[in-house]
């Protein structure tokens, strides 16, 4: 092959094995000769390592990635696009898409807050909705297009159960979850006011999502991204430096959980170094506690059950057992994603087209950003030692059925281990709450009981 430079490089079978046609917008079957995809005379794109080349394609689909430390929402990557000088369009900060089932964990948040456990079981079953704002009857299915039963929110969660989402968001009543679901950083005046809310129907980026994610990676706080850390002048001298609110556990007054499910205000103790050795920190410097502890720490580990025997387990790849995430897909696959982290870092990958039409049968996030997602991991965390996740107070591990739910006993060689905040214990057998305190009734559905 005589490439640009004027030199010749070798295409070998692995270099060009990968390519297929497109028939009716799907690949077409795999090539079995050089032949079947190149001619003499064809000019095409390719990547060399010395005088091996490997065939390339520019993408028509487009892609973004964005990392940041979840400590204090220090951007350490972003990557807006396939290539700047061809398209400034920064699909990280501006292209606003559909979450899809990336949005989930948001919502079980939510209903942990309000009294259902990983253990509580719901129903995942058709359901048909009929309700003023729809022109007509919404069946929503999930994405395998098959019903389970009866299921524990943990199992519905690692796969991605799209009916048990519905009807959790009808127990704990839209007008709750929404005001809670703010907590994270989501405009609540964006974000739908009927049950599809619970499939990821807001438009949103994926700085936005990776910086919501990363207020279950620091453990409840919230943090603003923020991309200059400092300015020097010609001569070093800092002329101007970022303020960024930075997470501090050691901040936190030792008090319990307030009625908000919120522990008590956060103050800089005296004579404390929770920061390693950072210079003091004064109050207004301390990032905002938003979620319980108890309730960032179950959701982490369900999280990371989604990487360990999930819809993510592709990352297990890694060889590290401190990640956790969610997969997102959208209808049609318009949009696939992967949101995932651990203590030290939170990074998002959106993959879709920037006009929306499907990437392809069978495109979703597990198969199409997934891939990326580890990819830049798989570097970034080079030589960063794992970091368990430490349980905090308030948590309690008891012996549950898997099938029910509901308390074993210690003669069950089938029972497993589930943990619960500390005053959401299951009552009388029981792991399911009723309706959510203080949240207004749902009317955004028809009348047909969802349970």
């Amino acid at each position: 092959m005589f490439l640009k430079s004027g030199e010749f490089a070798d295409i070998e079978w692995d270099g060009l094995s990968w390519a297929r046609r497109l028939e009716r917008s799907a690949l077409g079957p795999e090539p079995k000769s050089a032949a079947d995809v190149l001619s003499v005379g064809d000019v095409v794109h390719v990547v060399t390592d010395g005088r091996v080349a490997h065939l390339a394609q520019v993408p028509e689909a487009q892609a973004a990635l964005v990392a940041l430390d979840p400590d204090d929402g220090a951007i350490v990557a972003l990557v807006g696009g396939f290539d700047y000088f061809t398209n400034k369009y920064n699909r990280v900060t501006q292209a606003r898409r559909l979450p899809g089932s990336g949005f989930k964990p948001f919502l079980y948040s939510a209903a942990l807050e309000d009294g259902f456990t990983p253990a509580s079981v719901l129903l995942d079953a058709p359901i048909v909705l009929e309700g003023d704002d729809m022109e007509t009857a919404w069946r929503p299915e999930n994405y395998s297009r098959q019903f389970h039963g009866p299921t524990r929110l943990r199992e519905a969660l690692v796969r991605s159960r799209n009916l048990i989402s519905i009807r959790l968001l009808r127990a704990i009543g839209t007008p709750y979850a929404i005001d809670y679901i703010g907590r994270f950083g989501f405009d609540r005046a964006s974000l739908p006011r009927n049950l599809t809310l619970a499939l990821g129907t807001l438009q949103t980026t994926p700085l936005e999502m990776a910086s919501a994610y990363a207020v279950f990676a620091n453990g409840g706080y919230r943090v603003e991204p923020y991309y200059i850390d400092r300015i020097e002048n010609s001569v070093g001298e800092v002329v101007a430096a970022a303020e960024p609110k930075i997470v501090c556990r050691a901040c936190e007054k030792p008090v319990g959980l307030s009625g908000s499910g919120l522990p008590g205000e956060s103050t800089a103790l005296d004579g404390a170094d929770p920061l390693q050795g950072r210079p003091h920190l004064p109050p207004e410097r301390i990032a905002q506690r938003v979620i319980s502890p108890q309730n960032a720490w179950l959701m982490t580990d369900m999280l990371a059950d989604v990487i360990q025997r999930g819809t993510g387990r592709r990352a297990m790849s890694l060889g590290r057992n401190d990640l956790a995430g969610k997969t997102g897909t959208t209808n049609d696959s318009k949009d696939a994603w992967f949101n995932g982290f651990n203590s030290d870092l939170v990074a998002t990958v959106w993959v879709g087209f920037d006009q929306e039409r499907s990437l392809g049968p069978g495109e979703e996030g597990a198969r199409t950003a997934l891939p990326v997602w580890i990819h830049f991991m798989r570097e970034a965390l080079r030589g960063v030692p794992e970091r368990p996740y430490e349980m905090p107070p308030g948590l309690v591990t008891l012996r549950i059925s898997p099938d029910t739910g509901m308390l074993a006993s210690g003669e069950n060689p089938d029972a497993i281990l589930e943990t619960f905040m500390a005053d959401h214990l299951p009552v009388n057998g029981l792991t399911g709450p009723g309706p959510a305190v203080g949240a207004s009734p749902d009317t955004s559905s028809a009348a047909e009981p969802l349970f």
